[in-house]
């Protein structure tokens, strides 16, 4: 009885430290373990970073589409009060002083930019709507400060020859009142050539004349994610995924000037750019 006593007793005053050695051991992380856990976060990292990247880049579209939408309406703004759409480009004299009148700017022939263009007065925002968010690289004037959409010029904007100064030879664009499709006809939207956008969009049958290569400069861009975005003459926004390479291709026009299929018409004949 004294001893089982004592025994007890003993174990009282040992407490925790009475339990086996063994249970104490902490056992450790093997290298095949932590190898797997770093594994798993790989893959996890790899599943997010295509997703945050194609939200930015969805972001930067529908920013891109609020832009063309703005820039809708102040052409049905303008021609409120013009009775006309805004030309695409026209040239005059300023006191000596040659300068090119465009849709978005006004700029001399050294490319010093004069003033904002016709859609300036209308658009609210007009620099930020002028820049479309996913591109970055050169304009068709060097002058200009924002740059990345094209305006249809083949049919709505219309143009006066190179250095013709004054209204007499304008080409003039169709009038608001005859565009009887216009839910279906392009009016601005992602403009886009080989060295960089470009600001007048070409209808690819080449009703005007216009010498082959200026014409394969005028394409669509299709940057977001292979998408390019289109304002319709009637306001509404939408996209296109179907780069077309145009009746008159050839592979040096498309790979000389228009680098498709990064850049492209809208449609293969005229039905995307005729208003009527």
């Amino acid at each position: 009885m004294k001893k089982s006593a004592l025994d007890n007793s003993s174990a009282a005053r040992r407490g925790p430290l009475a339990a086996p050695p063994e249970s104490r051991i902490r056992r450790a992380v093997t290298l095949v373990e932590l190898m797997v856990v770093m594994a798993v976060i790989a893959v996890l990292i790899g599943l997010l970073v295509p997703s945050l990247s194609a939200l930015s880049s969805a972001g930067r579209s529908t920013r891109c589409r609020s832009n063309l939408k703005q820039m809708a309406l102040a052409a049905h703004a303008y021609a409120a009060t013009w009775d006309s759409f805004p030309a695409a480009i026209w040239y005059e004299n300023n006191n000596g002083v040659f300068h090119r009148v465009v849709w978005d700017w006004v700029t001399t022939f050294s490319g010093q930019t004069v003033s904002p263009g016709a859609l300036w007065s209308y658009a609210n925002n007009p620099g930020e709507a002028q820049q479309c968010p996913d591109f970055d690289g050169r304009s068709t004037f060097d002058g200009d400060p924002h740059t990345g959409y094209n305006y249809n010029t083949s049919y709505i904007g219309g143009e006066a020859p190179f250095g013709t100064i004054g209204w007499s030879a304008m080409r003039k664009g169709i009038s608001p009142s005859a565009c009887s499709r216009s839910c279906a006809c392009a009016m601005f939207g992602d403009g886009g050539w080989k060295t960089g956008a470009n600001k007048f969009m070409r209808a690819p049958e080449n009703h005007e004349g216009q010498p082959i290569n200026l014409l394969y400069s005028g394409g669509q861009a299709f940057r977001h994610r292979m998408s390019c975005n289109v304002a319709f003459v009637d306001g509404h926004v939408g996209a296109s995924d179907r780069a077309w390479e145009g009746k008159l291709h050839t592979p040096a026009l498309l790979s000389q000037f228009m680098n498709f299929p990064h850049n492209g018409f809208l449609s293969n004949d005229d039905r995307m750019y005729d208003p009527r």
